[in-house]
């Protein structure tokens, strides 16, 4: 059973961290840099609304990268190393396999290159600055890769319709909260066109562009009266595959 996209209502998983930088250490913005490059490099960004000169990006990668492989990549890892590793420990995990898996490194280079740099923290790192890719970056950042597409024909839920949260089978990247499978609420808002998520989710639901809602519920509803402070209310935008009529 796949747990790890969003933990809310999950008891005893130790305290919860108060921790408001967004970076704790250094090399967790390298990180952060690495998967941002690889987002503005990735082969996905030809079909993306913005016009991006992707085949002639002079880059050796010529795979898709995107927050489903990153999320998909933290997801496959087995549940008591994902506990385990700190949130860029996971990002480094998904980012190390990916290139290990599409052929851009092998294992025991990795290895090597690992050992390599544990012993010489202080050693340069390899650096090919490019213009072009610099300018590709920036524009990325500034611009993304947008899900938005026109909505044809008209959204199946208004805006204070109340629904009742689907409960597909498990498959190997959702966008839908654990916590609230078969839960009710209520549509406060129906988000105008349509959206798409970077890859198909299957027998999940999520494909072709679709409305994207957002639904309140009750706390006390989801957690339970004793679990859950008075007149707290939560809200979740969810795509239209993962709502369905209350009755």
């Amino acid at each position: 059973m796949k747990l790890a996209h969003n933990l809310g209502g999950i008891e005893n998983l130790g305290p919860v961290s108060l921790e408001t930088n967004v970076f704790v250490d250094p090399w967790e913005k390298r990180i952060f840099g690495i998967h941002t490059t690889m987002m503005a490099e990735s082969a996905h960004l030809s079909g993306a609304l913005h016009a991006y000169p992707i085949n002639n990006l002079p880059t050796t990668f010529k795979h898709n990268w995107t927050w489903a492989s990153l999320r998909s990549g933290a997801e496959d890892m087995n549940p008591f190393e994902y506990f385990k590793f700190r949130y860029y420990e996971k990002w480094l995990g998904g980012i190390s396999q990916f290139f290990v898996d599409e052929g851009y490194i092998t294992a025991k280079e990795l290895e090597e290159k690992t050992a390599f740099y544990r012993a010489n923290p202080e050693a340069a790192l390899p650096a090919q600055p490019n213009p072009t890719l610099t300018k590709q970056i920036n524009e990325y950042l500034q611009n993304g890769d947008s899900g938005y597409h026109e909505l044809e024909g008209k959204a199946k839920f208004s805006a204070g319709d109340t629904v009742l949260v689907a409960d597909p089978d498990q498959v190997d990247h959702t966008r839908l909260p654990g916590y609230l499978r078969n839960k009710t609420g209520k549509v406060e808002l129906v988000y105008p066109g349509a959206y798409s998520y970077f890859v198909s989710t299957g027998p999940d639901g999520i494909g072709s562009p679709m409305p994207v809602y957002r639904v309140v519920f009750d706390a006390a509803d989801i957690f339970g009266p004793g679990k859950s402070e008075p007149n707290t209310m939560i809200y979740a935008d969810l795509f239209e595959a993962y709502v369905r009529p209350a009755n």
